[in-house]
């Protein structure tokens, strides 16, 4: 026989759970697991800032993360119901929800004194024959910068490859060659040089949902919107001051229309 205070205890908890759905259906942040996909860059410029916040406003919600490195794994974990939003790059399969956030530059980091660091701005073409510290093939980043170098006939000379985004910047400034990586894998205080493309490289960063975001996310999403991309001031000071945010080069553009998903999150 059930105790009364078994049955008490089953009340209670099945009462919890009602409020905790009714209020993540209202967007109160008031309980609950907010299950959270990021790319692996983009962890610390754009997620950890708004994930500390939330700690602090709504500690009643649980944030879980998983990291990816290629936008078909995060858009699976999406598709499984395995987290409820994921931080990336514009995929370009259209079965998703998906809400802009931010823009991203993507930049060539080199040794100080490089030759190529004396410029303000350089050209794809500029990189033909150069030692280039590259990305592993399970980055989504090698696949899409091979495509983007193919389209405007440029064969860099891939000197040593690296999985994890952030290491490609430091290997490029150690001196062994240059690294073409986005703005957000270059921290603060980074030894070597940081240019901009001509014409500027630019990518989208989304969130992706399977269906509408209900209000819980929805508002984290707006949050990640409000805060935005951050780049360490030492970093911006780098890029070139001259062009619109909102260019982007043809080798980019071209990529983006006919891309297979593969580019790095």
């Amino acid at each position: 026989m059930v105790s009364r205070a078994c049955r008490a205890d089953g009340l209670q908890a099945r009462d919890r759970a009602t409020l905790v759905r009714s209020a993540r259906a209202s967007g109160q942040a008031a309980g609950g697991v907010l299950r959270l996909a990021c790319a692996q860059s983009l962890t610390a410029p754009l997620l950890a800032a708004v994930v500390r916040q939330w700690h602090r406003r709504h500690p009643e919600v649980a944030i879980t993360l998983r990291e990816s490195t290629a936008v078909d794994e995060a858009l699976g974990y999406v598709d499984s119901d395995e987290v409820d939003v994921a931080v990336l790059t514009a995929p370009s399969a259209g079965r998703f929800t998906v809400t802009a956030l931010a823009q991203e530059e993507i930049a060539l980091v080199a040794p100080s004194g490089h030759p190529l660091a004396e410029r303000t701005a350089v050209r794809l073409e500029d990189l033909g024959g150069v030692p280039l510290v590259h990305f592993a093939p399970d980055n989504g980043l090698s696949a899409w910068l091979d495509q983007s170098f193919a389209r405007v006939g440029v064969h860099p000379e891939t000197v040593m490859r690296t999985s994890v985004t952030a290491t490609a910047p430091q290997l490029a400034a150690a001196g062994l060659g240059v690294a073409v990586c986005p703005v957000s894998a270059v921290g603060h205080g980074f030894p070597g040089a940081v240019r901009s493309f001509s014409p500027r490289w630019v990518r989208k960063l989304v969130a992706v949902t399977s269906t509408e975001p209900d209000p819980l996310v929805a508002r984290f999403v707006g949050d990640l919107r409000q805060h935005g991309l951050s780049v360490p001031r030492d970093v911006r000071n780098q890029l070139a001051p001259d062009g619109t945010p909102g260019e982007t080069s043809p080798a980019a553009a071209e990529a983006a229309h006919s891309g297979t998903g593969r580019e790095q999150t």
